[in-house]
């Protein structure tokens, strides 16, 4: 298993993870559900107009914190935005949920990005049992 399959599979067990970035000098956290292991990437979305994009194009170095179980997982790294509307494309494309949320009458765009620089820790309440590169 590689190492964006082990966080892939983390956060699909976790079902919802909290993605943390700042807004300013204050620390802001929001439930995020939406993730996708796609050639090796682990790829995540949100809308172009909520505060958590903004607050990603001012500041991009961010964190994902999951919970499963006894044991929790923490990945940072620094935001990249796709420039292409493919990825979005396809993810909406298979996600009438979303098709609701974004699509051309609401106006709305899903933003797509993945991290890059990116440490993983894999820890229980004793301690890391796993760290590696992402």
């Amino acid at each position: 298993m590689t190492n964006a399959e082990k966080v892939n599979e983390f956060l699909n067990r976790a079902g919802v993870w909290y993605f943390l970035t700042t807004d300013g000098n204050r620390p802001k956290g929001r439930p995020f559900r939406f993730h996708l292991l796609k050639d090796g990437t682990i790829y995540f979305g949100t809308g172009t107009f909520k505060n958590v994009f903004r607050q990603m194009t001012v500041n991009p170095h961010v964190e994902v914190l999951a919970v499963c179980g006894n044991e929790f997982l923490r990945y940072d790294g620094e935001a990249v935005f796709e420039e292409s509307n493919d990825l979005a494309d396809i993810v909406l494309a298979n996600a009438p949920a979303m098709q609701k949320l974004y699509n051309d009458t609401t106006g709305y765009k899903l933003g797509m990005f993945h991290l890059v620089n990116g440490k993983v820790e894999i820890c229980t309440a004793t301690g890391r049992k796993e760290a590696f590169e992402l």
